[in-house]
């Protein structure tokens, strides 16, 4: 028996909702050659309904302008889809998928019982008829309700290539399930299609992806897969990925597969931590050959950084009041660079007194909209209006995080930078008030850094404490301190007993 089979419902023309060549939008072509559809330059469609056939249609409207034909295939037939697929991609046609009507064949929607009245709601005669098509090629059992004839399409010699203008070609990003009308559908077009990892949603994530969008930037992206139904804002993680910055290991996102060695400390101040032991260029050394001691005991690749204190906690109350010295970018911007030069990531930290989070933060700026520098808070010296630093410990609302975290995450999205980590420093749970309403922005990896020092027993308790009822999602951090632990765990052990495996580690 032949593999195809096919059968047609002519429907008829009632109260003027016929869906066809004639109908309301489309009109029959001149010639055979299709043309694509005019998206805008950079523009974002997402194609991510739970059925196969939803999605095939969305693709068409978002790839072709019109076509003189189309190949259908039901959704649930992998042998029929093969067939069209090829079929499809010799004539430079869009795949249409019909769905699965209840006890009968795949249909576009409509009920065998209606009389043959063709209606909007029946979604591949609804498509024939945008697309002006002419003819269609059915593969498999299926139920077209058009009065668009069936027949095979032209063969791959007598199919012309549709009209491109001057336009690029639209990137398709795919979702590990292979949606194999869609894929058929963008190669018609003569899209570009690259294919997500299994088990990566995001594609910022995606070193493949990443580097696809930026070689095609300014073209219009097509993401098609149910993957791709939560992600919060496909439009600046495009913009994003098109300027093709990755972390060293791949990828644009701080915590999805990465892990972090970094020095911590201040320029030119050796007492606050091993970054201002050394010139730029010596640390970045210096934290390659931290980063390197990891090797053959982290699940993950490492790469090393800084976590650069940028507003210091001072014992008197400075010109401003606050008991914060906030240092100047240009102190700064040595130990950035170099560190950029090498691709490693930079935090900067702040230390505000009685100072605010936000009004800090703001005045590094023009660092923050780098790629790949980073933001941390440290509420042990957030300070109340009678506090003084190393006599208290101070403490931060979530309130106010939130509001860092919210003009954090607009600077990345005005910008189209790749997202950013948002580390926060805690030992105690009274530091992060209101812990459970920190918010959580696409733009941002939140990261809850415990920083205790002292006895192994002491900051294992102290570890295991903060992750109890901590928001979900967040990542989590550890520092080794070279002279107050006791005793400082090795690569091995940081690896081997703290749990879960931290995602960044600082020395001080």
């Amino acid at each position: 028996m032949p593999s195809r089979t096919t059968r047609v419902l002519l429907a008829l023309a009632v109260s003027g909702m016929v869906v066809g060549v004639a109908g309301c939008t489309g009109t029959a072509q001149t010639d055979d050659r299709p043309t694509l559809t005019k998206a805008a330059a950079g523009s974002v469609t997402v194609a991510a309904q739970d059925d196969a056939a939803g999605r095939s249609i969305r693709a068409s409207r978002a790839l072709f302008a019109s076509a003189p034909g189309a190949v259908v295939a039901p959704a649930d037939d992998a042998d029929a889809v093969a067939d069209a697929v090829s079929a499809a991609r010799r004539a430079h046609v869009p795949l249409l998928l019909a769905a699965k009507r209840d006890g009968g064949a795949a249909s576009d929607g409509g009920a065998a019982s209606d009389g043959g009245a063709a209606s909007a709601d029946r979604p591949v005669g609804a498509e024939l008829d945008r697309l002006g098509a002419s003819w269609y090629q059915a593969e498999g059992d299926v139920q077209v309700r058009t009065d668009v004839p069936e027949r095979d399409a032209p063969g791959g010699g007598d199919a012309p290539e549709p009209s491109r203008a001057s336009r690029p070609a639209t990137v398709v990003v795919a979702d590990a399930s292979a949606d194999t009308a869609v894929i058929a559908t963008a190669k018609a077009a003569g899209a570009r299609v690259v294919t997500m990892p299994d088990g990566v949603s995001d594609p910022a994530a995606a070193p493949d992806v990443v580097t696809a969008l930026h070689e095609h930037r300014g073209a219009p992206t097509l993401l098609t897969g149910a993957a791709f139904a939560d992600l919060p804002d496909p439009t600046w993680t495009i913009r994003a990925a098109e300027s093709g910055w990755q972390l060293p290991h791949g990828g644009q996102r701080p915590f999805d597969g990465h892990r972090y060695v970094a020095m911590y400390g201040a320029p030119g101040a050796p007492s606050l931590g091993v970054l201002g032991e050394q010139d730029p260029d010596a640390s970045v050394a210096r934290a390659k050959q931290l980063a390197a001691s990891y090797d053959g005991v982290s699940d993950e690749p490492v790469t090393p950084a800084f976590e650069v204190i940028a507003t210091v906690a001072a014992g008197d109350a400075g010109a401003d009041g606050d008991y914060s010295t906030e240092l100047p970018v240009s102190t700064l911007e040595p130990y950035v660079d170099a560190a950029h030069d090498a691709g490693m990531p930079v935090i900067i930290d702040l230390q505000p007194g009685r100072a605010d989070f936000l009004s800090q933060a703001k005045r590094y700026e023009s660092l923050l909209k780098r790629p790949g520098v980073w933001l941390a808070l440290d509420p042990e010296w957030r300070l109340g209006p009678d506090q003084v630093p190393l006599q208290q410990i101070g403490r931060v609302d979530a309130s106010e995080v939130n509001a860092v975290s919210s003009w954090l995450a607009g600077l990345v999205e005005r910008h189209g930078l790749p997202p950013k980590a948002l580390v926060l420093h805690q030992f105690r749970l009274s530091m992060i008030q209101d812990r459970a309403s920190l918010a959580s922005y696409p733009e941002l990896d939140v990261l809850i850094h415990v920083d205790g020092q002292g006895s192994q027993p002491d900051k294992q308790a102290t570890w295991k404490a903060l992750h109890d009822g901590a928001p979900a999602g967040v990542h989590w951090g550890w520092k080794n301190f070279f002279d107050e632990d006791q005793p400082m765990l090795s690569p091995a052990q940081t690896m081997s007993e703290v749990a879960p495996t931290p995602s960044l580690v600082t020395y001080q």
